[in-house]
């Protein structure tokens, strides 16, 4: 990572921190309409969703050091997927989850805030993606009509994805967070391009995981859903078409196996995966969080979660 790509790091983290503080200090609506109960019973704020996908996005802008349409790119998949996040997190009803069960909803004529998070976000993933491939096509750049076309489709399933599949993870503490940071420092490795894009959410989301993995805060649809995103348009902006072909079938094949498959339980039969899952969390029937901080809530993918009613707990994978 270069300079600037640390410094966009500085400055997400810092932003994520203040935006946390100040929401929290005054919630838009009341305490009770961010508040949930987790998979042990006890509260949890969604306020952190909304503060990194802000700070992540804003420092996007802000920093220098990324090419053409990087940077309106990771702002808007930011912006766009953590407001459709946000949607579902207020609104959903929780009678449904999943690819199936939403678009077996909208089947029957019944639109759910699933189908319209999933509808958000492949348009985010699309407008993105038209702003990375449009760089590309500029005057004087090199690309045939029919390869700009297939790096557009790519790249708009990887924001789209990876927006899904981040939220898949946040089932519990630190979870989701722990996915951005590993894809993040993959995407270093990869090249400066990629890992300077990726600073912003990794920046946003390292802040901010003290209260996620002390189950005083999540990220919920809003911050996962954003973050997820951001970490596609990273992808998409600096792998090759070959490396994104394979992470795109990586995604969604995990995201195929979440219909049939649940990852929490995978993860807890992986010796491996489960030492990293629980690195830093509370340990089963450990003591609660102090009073008066919530803790950390379970959301599910597309919309499917419980009422928002705060003594309302979720189901868990």
């Amino acid at each position: 990572m270069s300079r600037r790509g640390a410094l966009r790091l500085v400055l997400a983290g810092a932003g994520a921190r203040l935006g946390y503080a100040a929401l929290t200090r005054r919630p838009p609506g009341g305490e009770k309409t961010w508040t949930r109960t987790n998979h042990r019973g006890e509260p949890v704020t969604l306020l952190e969703g909304p503060a990194v996908a802000v700070a992540a996005a804003a420092a996007a802008l802000a920093a220098p050091g990324l090419d053409g349409s990087v940077r309106p790119a990771l702002a808007l998949a930011g912006i766009a997927a953590g407001a459709v996040g946000c949607y579902d997190d207020l609104a959903a009803t929780g009678d449904r989850r999943g690819f199936r069960g939403h678009l077996g909803a909208l089947a029957r004529g019944e639109v759910t805030t699933g189908a319209v998070k999933l509808a958000g976000i492949g348009a985010t993933g699309l407008a993105a993606s038209l702003l990375l491939t449009g760089q590309r096509a500029r005057p004087g750049t090199a690309g045939s009509a029919a390869g700009r076309l297939a790096d557009t489709a790519i790249n708009a399933g990887l924001v789209a994805g990876l927006a899904n599949l981040v939220n898949l993870f946040d089932l519990r503490p630190g979870r989701a967070i722990k996915v951005i940071m590993l894809g993040s420092l993959a995407l270093a490795a990869c090249g400066q391009q990629a890992g300077n894009a990726a600073a912003a959410p990794a920046g946003a989301a390292l802040a901010l995981l003290p209260e996620d993995l002390g189950e005083r805060a999540m990220l919920g649809d809003a911050g996962a859903n954003a973050l997820g995103a951001m970490l596609g348009v990273s992808a998409a902006s600096g792998l090759p078409r070959g490396a994104r072909i394979a992470l795109l079938t990586v995604v969604a094949g995990l995201t195929a196996a979440s219909e049939k498959v649940s990852f929490t339980k995978v993860i807890a039969r992986t010796p491996a995966l489960n030492w990293l899952d629980m690195l830093g969390r509370r340990p089963a029937g450990g003591p609660a969080a102090p009073a008066g901080q919530p803790g950390d809530a379970i959301p599910l993918d597309l919309g499917g979660r419980a009422p928002s009613a705060a003594a309302e707990t979720l189901p868990t994978q």
